[in-house]
């Protein structure tokens, strides 16, 4: 089981380390406020370049299958990670 948030949850618990995995394009049209870009290729291949092992990051994408399976990924290899449910696209719907 992944763990997950919803975007409700995100907003109210003021939550920071979050990464937005689209492309560089996708995140410079509009992202979550406070969330960095590391695309979902640069991210998977050399994760150890962007993350710590003793930190949480909270991941998303435009709907939330993509980081969904980069948290699947990550937490195999160590990391923790969270998908954010919905993804930019459940963002939009609740700003």
């Amino acid at each position: 089981m992944i763990p997950s948030i919803n975007i409700k949850d995100l907003i109210n618990k003021n939550i920071s380390n979050i990464i937005d995995i689209r492309s560089i394009e996708s995140y410079n049209n509009n992202h979550i406020p406070n969330a960095i870009n590391i695309p979902f290729e640069k991210l998977i291949v050399e994760p150890n370049k962007y993350l710590e092992r003793n930190k949480t990051y909270y991941l998303y994408c435009r709907s939330g299958f993509t980081s969904k399976k980069a948290c699947e990924i990550l937490i195999r290899m160590g990391f923790n990670t969270v998908n954010i449910n919905g993804g930019y696209e459940e963002w939009i719907l609740e700003k």
